[in-house]
């Protein structure tokens, strides 16, 4: 059973929630559910910082992909991209050392998340480690704990303070990407939470990828389909930005002598100004979009689930991108015919029965508001492309979770047709156990960050599936 903090706790959580969903109820004629401009965050959530810089090993910057949507994501490059893919044995043994030696545990969540006896994190052994003298071990050049070469003065602001990690063409190790989706009900919750920095950051670390959470509109201003279009629109943006840094890669190539010096002279004149205000550089120099996996959190994994099926109806028009994998925790599905888990676990730990029947009146619009919609119900018929073209979907699920028993199902149908989808269940957990805030440090949200990292990489991996889970 879960502990009493817990039990506490969750009684707390939900009374706040209540509380704040009940004072988000529209009435009906009120235009601001169909106002085009998004709400990604709450006013009572804690926002950590975004860090360009790998002082903790995850660098971090934020990105408005749609001005007038305000959808956004926040992209963490872990610091394993600094390492060059041709770095000979012996310097990529010292980098192993040195990160051995000087491991540090992760970022603070504030006085509600410190906890001295916890464990450090387990990193992988890929990146430098920059210790505290600002020389970074493993690498031909000298370079501080930004990532940035000591001669890239031009990194520098007016009173020589560094502005962050600028890619080196000397240094463009590729990395899967992460497409993450918070959970929050769909009415709460953001990219660049405390919590969700946290996780993020925890999983940029053990499955050495970076990660775009993304941050989409909430309801109950924006609707469905709202939330699940800006996922598709981040996926799409993801394409766009690999096949523009192809470009001014190729317009910006050498070519020798004569007239095709100066066209060459020309074309990357064109490709910095078009790079510069179009290519996101730290996915030009180190994403690989034909490796990227789903990543979908609560209600997060149904935006992630349909954004799946919408890249395999897309096909080729999302060239390079591929999504590999999907990862679906503690989904956020339900259906008029009610599982035993549903009739079991009503009165479960922070999101009940209640809580989110509430959470879905006022994301879906009145008028379509069915517990078999295809955004709440996995399994209708005529829900988008067979099952068996849907890429392999892992499923986290908890045992006081009264939502379980639907994302086992899918899951069930998924193997049917010979898709992997294995399920893995937490004992004595509770829904949003590895994400939640004060839940984030515990033994059992750590496992579960390794067994989705170790999952995942069989579907990144350019070497083949030697992982297994």
């Amino acid at each position: 059973m879960p502990s009493v903090a817990v039990k506490l706790y969750s009684v707390f959580f939900k009374l706040l929630l209540k509380h704040r969903l009940q004072n988000r109820i529209q009435s009906p004629n009120d235009d601001s559910n169909n106002n085009p401009f998004g709400v990604t965050s709450r006013l009572e959530e804690s926002i950590a910082t975004a860090n360009p810089s790998f002082t903790d090993g995850v660098a971090t910057k934020d990105i408005h992909i749609d001005s007038i949507t305000s959808l956004s994501i926040r992209i963490f490059l872990p610091d394993t991209c600094l390492i060059s893919p041709d770095s000979d044995h012996k310097s990529h043994s010292a980098t192993v050392r040195a990160r051995s030696a000087m491991r540090q545990s992760e970022p603070d969540l504030g006085s509600l998340l410190k906890d001295p006896n916890q464990p450090l994190v387990r990193r992988n052994s890929y990146g430098t480690q920059t210790p505290g003298n600002g020389m970074a071990i493993g690498d031909a050049r000298i370079r501080n704990s930004y990532g940035i070469g000591a001669d890239d003065s031009n990194t520098k602001s007016d009173n020589g303070v560094y502005r962050g990690y600028a890619p080196s063409v000397s240094h463009c190790r590729k990395l899967p990407v992460i497409l993450q989706f918070h959970g929050g009900g769909f009415v709460s919750g953001s990219c660049d939470s405390v919590a969700n920095d946290f996780f993020c950051r925890r999983i940029a670390k053990l499955c050495d990828v970076i990660v775009l959470a993304v941050g989409y509109r909430l309801a109950p201003e924006n609707r469905y389909p709202a939330a699940f279009e800006d996922g598709l629109k981040v996926l799409h943006w993801l394409a766009k930005q690999a096949n523009l840094a192809e470009c001014s890669k190729s317009l910006g190539s050498q070519r020798g002598g004569g007239v095709e010096l100066k066209k060459a002279d020309f074309q990357r004149h064109v490709a910095d100004a078009f790079g510069a205000s179009m290519v996101e550089p730290w996915l030009a120099a180190h994403g690989d979009p034909s490796r990227c996996v789903l990543l979908g959190v609560s209600c997060g994994a149904n935006i992630a689930d349909y954004v799946a099926r919408k890249s395999v109806d897309g096909g080729k028009h999302l060239d390079p991108v591929k999504v590999v994998a999907q990862v679906l925790m503690y989904p956020f599905f339900i259906g008029s015919v009610q599982t035993h888990s549903e009739i079991k676990l009503a009165n479960s730990y922070f999101y009940d029965k209640t809580m989110c029947l509430l959470a879905w009146k006022l994301f879906l619009p009145e008028e379509e508001f069915s517990l078999d919609h295809p955004a709440a119900n996995p399994l209708v018929p005529d829900r988008g492309p067979a099952l068996k073209l849907m890429p392999p979907t892992l499923s986290i699920v908890a045992e006081h979770d009264w939502m379980r028993d639907r994302a086992i199902a899918y899951s069930e149908e998924l193997r049917k047709v010979n898709v992997d989808a294995p399920v893995l269940e937490y004992k004595d957990a509770v829904h949003e156990f590895a994400t939640l805030d004060m839940l984030l440090k515990t033994p059992q949200a750590q496992a579960c960050a390794e067994d989705i990292a170790i999952w995942v990489k069989k579907y990144i991996s350019l070497r083949g599936h030697e992982f297994s889970y």
